[in-house]
């Protein structure tokens, strides 16, 4: 017998192992569980997805008889100005406020995890925005935008600042992004601080040791070791600023002409109101991908970044 016969016959003869998975036996009680809540999930959520994206090929008016009308919707879309102004409007603000809410709340992160009396109490003040409701305060900075300030600029002899901001075409954009960071600090800062918790202090300990300053400290050792933190962060932010609705219905709606309008608010406001609901779920599937483009690019460009 040859010894490739003999591997064979040892091989057929060998018995197989079994995989540590296939002796298991599953509680039928956790299917009971599960199966329930994906069937609702996906009927709440994927069956109206996939409904919207059928109506984005129509000429629906959101009511009455409707026709199957193909990409014409889409092709609409990239030879329409107004869309056009608000997708470079979202993005301009977005990028501002992604920019900003981290910077801001990175800093009170590393300063409310120092050694500083009351930092919880301080915590618990930092994060009140961030429970309050956007439309309530977002109207109550309206009221601050609208009268107080510009009266303060007048006194002051601020020219920009004399008139109210929010029917200003070149700075309506400006109370929108306070506002939109003002209350997207808190949720960024407690993430940041979990992130600091988990550094130990021993890192510190000796890079003081060897003469690390400030700077230094915070480059080397901080940053690189939340850097997980930082991406879930710019993540969510970009994806909540890219979002911004609610600040833009209770400071501008969308004026002065039109100037302020982001890709969610003319979604709304020409989908829900302007008889447009084909035409604006086509404009809202192309946002989707657009978000979903984006979000890929950083957790991939980031993730890579953590690597190495």
């Amino acid at each position: 017998m040859s010894h490739v016969q003999t591997a064979q016959v040892a091989a057929v003869k060998r018995p197989k192992k079994r995989s540590a998975f296939s002796n298991r036996k599953v509680d039928r009680a956790y299917y009971w569980m599960v199966v329930p809540a994906a069937v609702i999930f996906g009927l709440f959520l994927y069956v109206p997805f996939i409904q919207g994206v059928a109506y984005s090929f129509t000429n629906s008016q959101g009511f009455g008889d409707y026709k199957w009308i193909g990409f014409k919707n889409y092709a609409a879309l990239f030879s329409d100005d107004r869309v056009g102004h608000a997708y470079l409007f979202t993005f301009l603000i977005a990028i501002a406020i992604t920019i900003l809410i981290n910077v801001l709340s990175m800093f009170l992160a590393v300063a409310l995890n120092g050694n500083l009396m009351f930092k919880n109490g301080f915590r618990a003040i930092y994060f009140i925005p961030y429970t309050l409701g956007v439309l309530v305060i977002g109207y109550v900075f309206k009221y601050i935008f609208m009268t107080p300030l510009p009266a303060l600029g007048r006194a002051l002899n601020i020219g920009w600042l004399s008139e109210s901001l929010l029917t200003s075409e070149h700075y309506a954009w400006v109370p929108i992004v306070f506002l939109a960071v003002w209350q997207g600090i808190a949720y960024s800062t407690l993430i940041y601080l979990a992130g600091l918790q988990t550094i130990d202090g021993e890192i510190y300990e000796a890079a003081s040791i060897d003469g690390v300053n400030g700077w230094q400290r915070f480059s080397k050792i901080t940053f690189p070791l939340i850097g997980p933190f930082f991406t879930i962060n710019l993540v969510l932010s970009m994806k909540n600023a890219l979002g911004t609705f609610d600040q833009v219905v209770a400071l501008t709606n969308g004026g002065p002409d039109s100037k302020t309008e982001t890709v969610t608010y003319l979604i709304y406001s020409g989908g829900l109101t302007g008889g447009e609901y084909a035409y604006q779920t086509a404009n809202a599937v192309l946002f989707f991908i657009v978000l979903a483009i984006i979000a890929f690019v950083q957790l991939k460009f980031f993730g890579n970044k953590e690597k190495i």
